[in-house]
């Protein structure tokens, strides 16, 4: 173990114990009260307003998620109940080759949205992500707004994948949901309570379990398809040609087909959601200027020949007139690998699919549990939201945020008086409108990096992480983002199809974030933050005053059982 003193901007010495790549970092305060409320002025007054890592989150928050861990809770939150459920739907909206072009769309833009969030963030890895950098390159106030929106997504989404846990055990048992749902508000809160690092081994675990069934799955499919179970005749792409590739959807010919494609957008918008959220607990990652970079150039990769292998593979096998594609029950039997596998009378796969898709959904609470209450520490840490949301326990959680978001797991309730299917299919569109909103933040944060680089004379290549192509393809992706979102709920406007359920929760989202945004500007009188006046320098000096320890490259076998993650 080698120890060293270093002194930060802030004047706190740190003593730094390197043991084997790992940092532990220990505060030797003097004099210092260690009131919520007197650190956050400290941070503020020595940290630039909040705006890079804090004086709070290096004392308070503990570095206990690994490289491995990231990598994982990215790929967990991006692999759920939208691949496992919600393929089936996708082909019967767009058609075999529809669905695949509307994920491979989308896919394209995570790839955009995850390079431009690991620039921003190796160069500002502070908690909240890209709701502080919206703070730090655009306005206060759009920080704000964003922030309180993903508070209040996360708040509902936790519920709402606990209601469709509900479903899910309805496929083996008829034990009351309230059973179910008070089991798993317990988890959740247990596992937000605890130390980070145990929350990304369960994630590690979980996404292991996702992964190695999305293979499988990939893999039955590929062999029901050409004809390689006893008593079923090879398939290959005879649903291409009948039905055919695309589906009409609303309209009739070219049209119809083109607005088949465009209507997956929000199904597929809704499966990658969660790819963005791999960098809110940066100040409790260990090496972020090195390991969040890293996550995002591998996840996208990961998930996107995830998703275009599944979409690929279910085109082939089940078609997209399959009337067996209209069971909307919530469990396994709506999954188009169950329905071909069940066919093909193989009849352990619904019970092994329903349990992964169990676990996808408490994954994908954890998360939202995770996300929600570090964007609210974040929002503490800015004075945007109530001191007593500073407050940690010994284990560097903040338990305030934690008690505060499970006050309202108890919504999911609901789903003992409401169908809990119609509360979760809300979601998809509710999530989705959120996630663009998060998406296009991202984009904007990144082109406003770029052009106060530009303004200032700083190049590019002095970033921790750069590449060549992003500030040309951040403008595109944000105008696909723009328009996927204003969009998102366009068969609502056609005759015939006015529901103001669907309107409501494909719009929700814009007028949340456009009040929140008026309602801080009037009130605190911000303004758009000057390009000349980001302090990109001083950002920068703060890289090179802390640098992080080089990576040591694993060899031999090591390599090969790590190449998810490594």
């Amino acid at each position: 173990m080698h120890i060293s003193i270093q002194q930060d901007p802030g004047g706190r010495v740190r003593t730094i114990a390197e043991d084997h790549g790992a940092m532990q970092n220990k505060d030797i305060e003097v004099g210092v009260e260690t009131t919520a409320g007197h650190d956050l002025e400290a941070s503020r007054s020595h940290d630039h307003g909040g705006d890079f890592v804090t004086h709070l989150e290096n004392k308070n928050l503990a570095r206990g998620l690994q490289q491995r861990h990231i990598q994982m809770i990215a790929i967990a939150g991006a692999i759920g109940t939208g691949l496992f459920l919600g393929l089936g739907g996708s082909i019967q909206t767009g058609g075999p080759l529809g669905a695949l072009l509307g994920y491979a769309t989308v896919g394209l833009i995570v790839c955009v949205v995850q390079f431009a969030l690991g620039e921003v963030a190796a160069l500002l890895p502070v908690t909240g992500s890209f709701v502080r950098h919206a703070e730090f390159l655009v306005d206060p106030a759009f920080g704000f707004a964003i922030g309180l929106n993903i508070v209040y997504g996360n708040l509902l989404s936790v519920p709402a994948e606990i209601s469709a846990i509900c479903v899910l055990f309805e496929y083996w048992t008829d034990v009351n949901p309230a059973v179910w749902i008070s089991i798993f508000i317990l988890l959740t809160f247990l596992v937000g309570i605890s130390f980070v690092g145990i929350y990304g081994e369960i994630e590690f675990f979980f996404a292991s379990l996702k992964i190695l069934l999305v293979f499988f799955l990939i893999l039955l499919g590929l062999v029901i398809d050409l004809g390689g179970i006893p008593g079923q005749e090879r398939l290959g792409f005879r649903y291409w040609k009948t039905p055919g590739p695309f589906v009409e959807y609303i309209a009739t010919g070219a049209w119809g087909q083109f607005l088949g494609y465009w209507a997956v957008m929000t199904n597929a918008v809704f499966s990658f959601a969660g790819v963005e959220s791999l960098a809110m607990a940066a100040a409790e990652t260990q090496n972020p200027r090195r390991n969040i970079p890293k996550a995002c150039k591998k996840v996208f990769a990961r998930v996107l020949i995830f998703y275009v292998l599944a979409v690929l593979i279910v085109g082939m096998i089940v078609a997209s007139d399959d009337s067996r594609l209209d069971d909307y029950t919530g469990d396994a039997a709506m999954s188009p690998f169950v329905i071909v596998a069940s066919a093909a009378g193989i009849k352990a796969i619904p019970s092994v699919v329903n349990a992964v898709v169990i676990t996808s959904a408490w994954s994908s609470s954890n998360q939202a549990l995770l996300s929600g209450t570090r964007v609210l520490y974040g929002l503490a840490i800015k004075g945007q939201a109530p001191k007593i949301f500073l407050r940690t326990s010994s284990w560097g959680v903040p338990y305030v945020c934690v008690i505060f978001n499970t006050c309202f797991m108890f919504l999911a309730f609901m789903a003992l008086s409401n169908s809990a299917m119609t509360v979760f299919w809300w979601l998809v569109d509710l999530t989705a409108a959120g996630v663009l909103v998060s998406w296009s933040c991202i984009l904007l944060n990144h082109i406003r990096l770029c052009q106060a680089m530009k303004t200032q004379g700083i190049s590019r290549t002095e970033l921790p992480f750069h590449n060549s192509w992003t500030p040309y393809a951040s403008p595109v992706a944000l105008f696909m983002c723009i328009a996927i979102l204003l969009t998102g709920g366009f068969a609502t406007f056609t005759k015939g199809n006015w529901d103001p359920a669907s309107f409501v929760s494909s719009y929700l989202d814009i007028p949340l974030v456009i009040a929140a945004f008026l309602l801080w500007k009037l009130i605190k009188g911000t303004k758009f933050v000057n390009l000349a006046d980001i302090p990109i320098r001083e950002a920068l000096e703060e890289v090179s005053k802390h640098p992080e320890p080089e990576e040591l490259k694993r060899t031999g076998w090591r390599r090969v059982v790590t190449f998810l993650w490594d």
